[in-house]
């Protein structure tokens, strides 16, 4: 059974850093795709970033240059490193994790991915 533990969010200012971690267990986490997804109140999930088995790694152009996703293959952990924070960045993120068929790249929709954490809240002020 797949589990995906989310930790790391937290309130910070503008500008300011935070590190998501997600932990998995109950698969073979390096044969899965990997990605982030946020929602804001009132708004649709949107996929934020993904990264594929290869370690390759897809952002949304809103985060780029900003976010960095990673992951820890040894450690079955997924990292999501957010810089220069904005208010927009206020959201529920929660990581996700699916196996993908070997010619198809990880991607960035919600239909994408059957496996789910339960969230970290982060909360950036102006």
């Amino acid at each position: 059974q797949v589990q995906l533990v989310e930790s790391g969010g937290g309130s910070v200012q503008a500008g300011g850093s935070l590190r998501l971690s997600c932990e998995a267990s109950g698969y073979p986490f390096s044969s899965y795709c990997m990605a982030w997804f946020r929602q804001a109140p009132g708004k649709e999930r949107e996929g934020v970033a993904a990264i594929d088995r290869d370690g390759s790694t897809i952002y949304v152009d809103s985060v780029k240059g900003r976010f960095t996703i990673s992951k820890d293959n040894a450690a079955n952990t997924l990292y999501l490193q957010m810089n220069s924070l904005k208010p927009e960045d206020t959201a529920m993120y929660y990581c996700a994790a699916d196996l993908f068929p070997p010619t198809v790249p990880a991607g960035l929709l919600v239909s994408e991915y059957a496996n789910w954490g339960q969230g970290t809240q982060v909360t950036v002020s102006s």
